[in-house]
Formats: structure tokens, C-alpha cells, sequence
């Protein structure tokens, strides 16, 4: 019941906001074209507005594939239409309270306020896809306590590639690329390997070709996120195992006999995970050799207070670090570290959060980065 409240909530408040940007554009645009057709206007923004749900409703691989590329940029756009109206509009409420703008608006003052929104918005969406497109690295230094590694250990992290999004398949080779290119002593895949369905992908034997290629002297460990489960979970375990991925589910592997690395299930799985559930820190930890350097591949950081001293490290993913602002400030409200380096105190593991190396939802970054994390642990 609860569930079914949230989602009238949330498409209520979707639709709400849509009327409301829709309404504006509609108003400047009639100052253009006074006989504009209502319904045809009409059936054009339902159809883009309900692109982000009817995307993931089987229809067609074209149908589908082309309602996700309208619904992916939708998505951006809706947020930006919405705050530069909404800024809008308190500007010219203000105006007129001041007996600086005339009221009621002028059909030409909402046609030019529409058409600033309208470049405003543009130039971030075009700026957005061009982030998109770029992957930075990024560097850490972790000194952990009572080392006992016989030498620098680099590890090489990457979270949220959501395969099977716009784009995902054609920077996975970009992505490898600059994988192997930071020569990595080990490769942990912090999660979201997937985005809810296996099947979305277009090509998984070329995916799983390019996973084969990975270089490292440890190999590659993965642990799940909460769009790794569902209906075709289990190819997607499949799929892990066939790429050379070792897959971590609540479990941990001694890597010669340097340091442990250990990767959890994710607490809230969409879809879930064929039945396996999470276990408490301490079932696994009661079997492990502490003496040992302890690395913890846990995808949601809202998880790190269930992690006491014994654990050395934590990499996690999950916060695409908001990819969009605003978004930003509402993922540092929620986390306690959203994005980057993270130590409560000297006797706490150290935590790192990467931003993830693709995007979900809309295919935009803005004011956040794709990226691949190095981490040197001494």
C-alpha cells in the first residue's frame, strides 16, 4: 500500500511540474504563432513527458530504444525547464510587486522570458552530453594502519556502469581502455554493473570480450549494486563468470596473502537477488584472518556506520555524486559521504565514494564527473 501511495505521489507531483512547464512554453510560443493547435501541442509534450516510463514498457527494440533516448534527455531538461521557470517567475512576480513590470504579463514579456529559459536550458543540455562524454581519473593515497603489504598495492576502482543505458556499450571500450592503461595490481567493480535487465544489452558477447581484456595482476572483483538483481539476475551472474569477473556476493577472497577483500550484497535490491539476502558484517568477518588488511567493496555508502575498525577500506558508488545539479546538495544531505574521501576518526576504516564512471536516468553530467578512481594503498 505504501509503495503504490509513493508512486501516485511521485507521478502526481511528475505530472504537476509538467503541466507547469508546458503551460509556459505553450504561452511564449503563442506569441509566435497565435493559431498554434492546443491538442496537436498537446499530444507532443504527453508523449515526450511519458517517454521516461513507456521506454522500459517491451514494445518494439526500436520503439523502445528511441522512447529512452527522449526520455534520457527529458529527464535533464525537465529539471532545468523547472528551475529557470520557477526563477523566473519569482522574478517577474517580484518586478511587479515593485510596479517594475507590468501586470497582468504581457504576452511578449512571458515570449521573451520563455525564449531566455529555452537558451538557458540548451547550453547546459549541450554542455551536459559533452561532460558526458569524458572520464577523469582520479588519485588517492591510503595509508593503512599496521601495514603489512610487502609493497605498494595500486587498486584500480570503478562503480555504476549501467549497462545497457544510452550509451553505456560504446564507452565500455574507452572505459577498458583507460583501465589497463593505469596498470592496476587489482580491478574492483564497485556495483551496478547492470541497469535492472540484462536484456537491454545489445551486444553482451562484446561486452564480455572487452571485461576478458582487463589487465591485472590480481584480476577482476566485483560485488552487486541495487540494479544488479531482477527477473534476469541470474544471467547476469552468468554474464560476470563468462567475463573473468569475480563476483563477491557477502563473501571475501585473500589476495596473496596481502590483504582481503570482501564484497557485499546491497540491502536494497530492485527486483532482487535470486533469493540471497545480506548478511550482518559480523557472519562474515568471524572467519577472517584480521591480522590482514581488511578492503570492503560495499556499492551504497549509507551502509559505512555498520563498519567498525577492523575494516581498513571502503569503496562504494551508488550517488552518481547527484550527476546534475542540483543534485549534488540532495546526495550530500543523505549520505555522510557522497562523493570522495571520507575518515571519521583515526581508528575508522578510510572510505572512498567514486561518482561513477557512466551515467544513469539522463545521459548528463553537470557539475559532477564520470571517472575511474586509483587508489595507492600502502
Amino acid at each position: 500500500m505504501r509503495i503504490i501511495f509513493a508512486l501516485t505521489l511521485v507521478f502526481s507531483i511528475y505530472g504537476v511540474i509538467n503541466f507547469y512547464i508546458t503551460r509556459r512554453i505553450y504561452q511564449g510560443l503563442t506569441y509566435l504563432f497565435p493559431n498554434l493547435n492546443i491538442i496537436i501541442y498537446s499530444i507532443v509534450i504527453i508523449f515526450v513527458s511519458l517517454s521516461v516510463i513507456l521506454g522500459y514498457i517491451p514494445i518494439h527494440p526500436i520503439i523502445n530504444n528511441f522512447l529512452r533516448w527522449v526520455g534520457s534527455y527529458w529527464m535533464g531538461i525537465f529539471v532545468y525547464f523547472f528551475l529557470f521557470f520557477l526563477a523566473a517567475d519569482i522574478i517577474l512576480f517580484s518586478g511587479s510587486l515593485l510596479k517594475i513590470i507590468p501586470f497582468p504579463l504581457t504576452q511578449n514579456i512571458r515570449f521573451f522570458t520563455g525564449l531566455i529559459v529555452i537558451l538557458l536550458t540548451t547550453c547546459l543540455i549541450f554542455y551536459g552530453k559533452y561532460n558526458a562524454n569524458i572520464i577523469k581519473n582520479v588519485t588517492y593515497d591510503v595509508r593503512i594502519k599496521e601495514s603489512v603489504l610487502s609493497d605498494e598495492i595500486k587498486i584500480v576502482m570503478i562503480a555504476d556502469l549501467h549497462l545497457g543505458t544510452l550509451n553505456s556499450e560504446k564507452n565500455l571500450t574507452k572505459i577498458i581502455q583507460r583501465i589497463n592503461a593505469l596498470e592496476g595490481d587489482i580491478v574492483c567493480i564497485v556495483g551496478d554493473i547492470f541497469n535492472d535487465d540484462f536484456n537491454v544489452i545489445k551486444n553482451p558477447q562484446k561486452a564480455s570480450d572487452l571485461f576478458k581484456s582487463i589487465n591485472s595482476k590480481y584480476g577482476v572483483y566485483a560485488c552487486l549494486g541495487n540494479h544488479d538483481g531482477g527477473k534476469t539476475f541470474n544471467d547476469m551472474v552468468s554474464f560476470l563468470k563468462e567475463s573473468n569477473i569475480k563476483l563477491l556476493n557477502d563473501e571475501y577472497e585473500i589476495i596473496d596473502d596481502q590483504f582481503i577483500l570482501i564484497g557485499r550484497l546491497d540491502p536494497s535490491p530492485i527486483g532482487g537477488f535470486g533469493g540471497l539476502v545480506r548478511k550482518d558484517i559480523s557472519e562474515i568477518l568471524i572467519s577472517i584472518d584480521k591480522t590482514l588488511p581488511i578492503i570492503v567493496m560495499d556499492h551504497t555508502p549509507s551502509n559505512i556506520e555498520q563498519y567498525g575498525e577492523e575494516i581498513d577500506l571502503i569503496l562504494s558508488g551508488h550517488t552518481h555524486r547527484g550527476q546534475i545539479f542540483p543534485g549534488s546538495l540532495i546526495t550530500r544531505a543523505m549520505f555522510t559521504v557522497d562523493y570522495g574521501y571520507y575518515q571519521k576518526d583515526v581508528s575508522s576504516p578510510h572510505v572512498i565514494v567514486t561518482s561513477g564512471v557512466n551515467t544513469w536516468g539522463t545521459s548528463l553530467r553537470i557539475g559532477t564527473n564520470n571517472e575511474i578512481v586509483s587508489i595507492r594503498l600502502q
